[in-house]
């Protein structure tokens, strides 16, 4: 496996958009935001590598200087590297390859050795056991816009949609190729069907225009299955819940009052989603003796939208990621309601857009260009940033590690950013003798 070199470079700036540029950056074609996150929007323009682009945002406003605060009221978690808070840990990372898409890269993930890339609309499937392109789909689906989250369960694909839908979709293996069949598209037509008659399943979207109430009315900004549920959220500021089984949506739920960018499903069923609104909000079904999904609480302490969430593998810790620049820590507390927040990661100079735990690592990637690797160490709540990878020209979208990859002392994870690129890493951790 050859090594590519990985360019280095960073410069940020607090420069920001006019209301004519916002409204611009809010436009149901653009691919890249929802409809309610321009302060991250003029974050990551500020970090292009293009002089004429940076002059265009040049306008300060309060509400962009508050996005960038970094949280000084909340506690710092990290320790800077010593030998006593490492204990003799080796860190060392490297880029293994890298490829270049067209388009600016929207999401990411990985399924067995299989690397799924969106870029734009279409969605390029790569073999990692020896880095070669098989096939794309969607490439015929332009009007669908770009592709904003991946899932997998149980052999089918989900594929979260600016035009306001997701798809299901199912590879076929044959001796000559692989390739993905088109299976639904939610909401499905009979399920349309059965609703459409009845006047109570319509609700109002928009002054003049009405819907039904299993339809998203703005882009799906992410999707999740879990235990026979699928979860979707949107710019439509909707949490809707799905029937793996038959693809039936059996709830809708208002969940926030701004767009909502992120969900993240523990293994429990407790849902939890992230919004522009600033808020991050816990969803779990049963409880009142309630059998649909109802708001369990409300975690609020980051300055501006929330992009990204992760979890611990036992679902006791929670990541959270805005463009405050900061990274929160939230973990179970008997005497908080449900989570409270611990302390902050630091050390982006751009808006956090992305989040990933793997093993005992949690990586962020961010509008600075920069990917972060930090470790919990020993039994304090105490962080360690054991490395930042440098090399993408623009924003780091996406993050996924790869099935398989995690070795002992080993972690190899893909990025994918807006400058159409995308890198694999790996990450070697080793105690000295």
């Amino acid at each position: 496996m050859t090594i590519q070199s990985c360019f280095f470079g960073c410069s940020t700036t607090d420069d920001t958009t006019t209301d004519e540029q916002r409204k611009q950056l809010q436009s149901p074609n653009n691919n890249l935001f929802g409809s309610d996150t321009s302060s991250c929007a003029s974050e990551m323009f500020s970090n292009s590598s293009t002089p004429s682009q940076q002059s265009m945002f040049s306008t300060s406003s309060l509400q962009s200087n508050l996005s960038l605060q970094t949280l000084p009221s909340v506690l710092s978690l990290q320790k800077s590297l010593s030998p006593e808070n490492l204990k003799n840990l080796n860190v060392s990372h490297h880029c293994l390859f890298s490829f270049q898409r067209t388009h600016q890269i929207t999401c990411l993930a990985v399924s067995s050795n299989l690397l799924y890339v969106a870029s734009g609309y279409e969605i390029s499937v790569f073999d990692l056991n020896n880095n070669t392109h098989l096939n794309t789909f969607n490439d015929t689906q332009s009007d669908s816009g770009s592709v904003k989250s991946i899932t997998f369960s149980k052999g089918k694909i989900f594929t979260a949609h600016q035009d306001c839908k997701i798809r299901l979709w199912k590879l076929l293996t044959t001796k000559e190729c692989n390739r993905h069949k088109l299976i639904a598209t939610l909401p499905t037509l009979n399920d349309r069907l059965c609703r459409f008659v009845l006047p109570k399943n319509y609700v109002r979207v928009r002054r003049h225009k009405k819907q039904l109430w299993i339809q998203h009315s703005d882009a799906v900004s992410g999707v999740s299955v879990n235990n026979g549920l699928i979860y979707s959220v949107s710019w439509d500021k909707c949490l809707k819940i799905w029937r793996s089984r038959d693809l039936v949506c059996l709830e809708s739920v208002k969940a926030h009052d701004d767009a909502v960018n992120f969900v993240a499903v523990s293994a429990d069923g407790t849902v939890y989603t992230g919004s522009a609104d600033k808020r991050i909000r816990v969803w779990g079904k049963g409880f009142n003796d309630n059998k649909k999904h109802s708001l369990i609480a409300t975690l609020e302490k980051h300055k501006s939208a929330v992009n990204a969430l992760a979890l611990s593998a036992d679902g006791s810790v929670l990541f959270s990621g805005a463009c405050d620049r900061s990274i929160l820590v939230w973990e179970r507390e008997d005497s908080a309601e449900y989570m409270s927040v611990t302390g902050a990661l630091r050390g982006h100079r751009g808006a956090i857009l992305c989040l990933i735990n793997v093993c005992d690592l949690l990586v962020s990637g961010s509008a600075d260009r920069t990917i972060r690797v930090w470790q919990r160490r020993g039994d304090a709540q105490e962080y360690c940033c054991l490395a930042v990878l440098e090399g993408h020209e623009k924003p780091v979208k996406s993050l996924v590690a790869v099935s398989g990859g995690t070795s002992e002392g080993s972690v190899t994870i893909c990025s994918g950013s807006l400058d159409g690129e995308v890198k694999v890493w790996q990450i070697n951790l080793s105690l000295e003798s």
